[in-house]
């Protein structure tokens, strides 16, 4: 594809490139870089207490040789159980340190949600927050998870924070509660690691075209699946991030608030690598707090606000009900779901800045589209192709005659930030890497000026608050319950959180239908989002001649009945 076939470098901002340099280094390499060049500048702010780079860098190093030595070598998968907090981005880099491979994990999974993805990827190693350590430990034996390192992050709060949370009061109870808990026996504190030396310097380190990380994904398919990422995808990424925003320059007082979630891929490349490549302060929430972050941005509003819509709409309310302004906040990113018009005006005239959709998938690092920064950005579409992407819109039916401008196909994308395919599914990556091209399962539009337009997707995934869930998954847990037949899940339309998942099930004759006590028993089972937030009963689900449901037919009817009532 020559550069008269990407009409979207027209569309460029100003100062942009078509490419970003070829990677030839690693994750470790970035990190030195910044240490070496901003050395005394603030890298963490977790709820006040800083962290500055030099000392981000002596944490990794000295984190390493733990790692080290407690058997840790390249190639070994180490799983991550943690929120956003200071250890997780030195736990991340120690890892990378080594080449060894990170897997990222929701601290919020339930046991029978880990032990699946544990069983996928087999790490030995885990590095996890204290308050759900035991819950990795209860893992079964032959999973052979037999080095566990705890992370109490209550000790990289301020000292006024530590305080209070032991006051004798409920709220500083309640606080200390999700936030804490007792160190089990047999895991070894984080602090031990912290207590050797740094690494030497003649340790090898990975190589571009390593393996970085697994990130578990729904992929095309339904199915969660573990997308390889290497160096050079996730380095590349961050590159693009900052081909994106030329007039931001490295170490310049850059500031990106890390409340999405750092094991999540969005969250990673725009807080572990973006940010860290460009030297910035690196804001961390544990979790979204709308008080906590309209207090940050108080004392260091954002450069760079990474977010889905539901997370804006819930500080934008939140300012106005405290009559807070929100000033100063340059560039707020949108992905995961469509954003609406009306809330980018919103932020828009409240800011003073810009808020731009983006778009992006596991698979991809994740990012490979963003709205220009420019008067040009086209609200309602995702934007154009990030700097070295291509992309394409193709045929659903033979998947390689490429559409014209205005026709609706498959998108199809390559581009360094392209993983290397799926862990330990050959058959997979071969049905979606084809050529070098990766087929994203998502239906698009592409106009003449080169904006692309998400209008349908193949893949049956349900997106709800910008996290991805796969349909089989849901139902697996909902057939396991006691009197159901059959189930299909499916997304249905929601105001806030884009998507709701919704169950639909046949009971066994004379089993008894309690869709609240149904919840609650898959609350044991799955972490919250996937939790369906309402169960119907049909007579029976509609499948195809081999018998396969049709989740489509499903969703159709089951808005046919909401139609019906309202």
């Amino acid at each position: 594809m020559t550069s008269a076939e990407r009409p979207w470098l027209a569309h460029y901002a100003p100062g942009v490139v078509a490419e970003v340099p070829a990677v030839t280094e690693s994750l470790p390499r970035l990190i030195e870089r910044t240490v070496k060049d901003f050395p005394n500048a603030v890298a963490l702010d977790f709820l006040g207490a800083e962290t500055r780079y030099r000392e981000l860098g002596e944490q990794i190093e000295r984190a390493a040789e733990g790692l080290r030595k407690l058997g840790v070598q390249r190639g070994d998968r180490v799983a991550l159980v943690l929120p956003n907090c200071p250890e997780h981005i030195a736990a991340f880099y120690a890892v990378q340190r080594l080449g060894a491979v990170v897997v990222e994990h929701n601290p919020l999974y339930t046991e029978r949600e880990l032990r699946h993805q544990f069983e996928d990827h087999g790490a030995r190693f885990a590095i996890v927050w204290q308050k759900i350590a035991q819950k990795v430990l209860d893992l079964p034996a032959d999973l052979e998870v037999n080095t566990v390192v705890s992370i109490d992050i209550t000790r990289s709060l301020p000292a006024s924070k530590r305080f209070a949370m032991n006051l004798p009061l409920k709220a500083a109870r309640e606080a200390k509660d999700r936030m804490w808990g007792p160190l089990p026996k047999g895991v070894i504190p984080w602090e031990k690691l912290l207590a050797n030396r740094r690494i030497s310097k003649k340790h090898p380190r990975p190589e571009a075209s390593d393996l970085a990380v697994i990130q578990y994904t729904s992929g095309t398919t339904g199915t969660p699946k573990g997308a390889m990422l290497t160096h050079a995808n996730l380095v590349a990424n961050a590159l693009q991030c900052q081909a994106w925003i030329p007039d931001v320059k490295r170490g310049s007082g850059v500031v990106v608030y890390a409340m999405l979630p750092v094991f999540h891929a969005y969250g990673l490349t725009l807080g572990l690598t973006f940010a860290m490549s460009m030297g910035a302060r690196l804001v961390l929430f544990p979790a979204f707090d709308p008080d906590l972050v309209l207090a940050a941005h108080k004392k260091h509003p954002a450069t760079y606000l990474p977010a889905v819509p539901p997370i804006i709409e819930r500080l934008l309310t939140r300012a106005a009900e405290k009559k807070v302004s929100l000033r100063g906040i340059t560039l707020g990113v949108s992905g995961g779901m469509a954003l609406d018009t009306k809330l980018i005006a919103q932020w828009e005239r409240e800011t003073g800045g810009f808020l731009v959709e983006g778009y992006g998938l596991s698979e991809t690092s994740p990012i490979l589209m963003i709205n220009p920064l420019t008067d040009e950005r086209h609200a309602g579409s995702i934007g154009l192709p990030v700097s070295s992407t291509l992309a394409k819109v193709v045929s659903r039916e033979d998947h390689e005659t490429e559409q014209p401008a205005g026709e609706a196909g498959e998108l199809v994308v390559r581009g360094p930030q392209v993983f290397a395919g799926y862990w330990k599914r050959a058959e997979e990556t071969a049905a979606v890497l084809r050529d070098g091209w990766f087929h994203t399962g998502d239906i698009a539009v592409m106009d003449e000026r080169g904006f692309f337009e998400i209008v349908d997707r193949i893949k049956e995934l349900i997106i709800t608050g910008g996290f991805n869930v796969a349909p089989s998954e849901v139902e697996e847990a909902v057939i396991a319950l006691e009197g159901v037949q059959d189930a299909a899940a499916v997304g249905l339309p929601h105001p806030h959180s884009g998507e709701e998942v919704v169950v639909a099930v046949v009971m066994q004759p004379g089993a008894p239908f309690d869709p609240e006590a149904m919840r609650a028993t898959l609350r044991e089972n799955l972490t919250p989002y996937k939790v369906p937030r309402r169960i119907v009963q049909l007579d029976e689900l509609p499948r195809n001649m081999i018998g396969k449901v049709l989740r489509k037919k499903v969703r159709e009817q089951l808005l046919q009945g909401e139609d019906q009532q309202a």
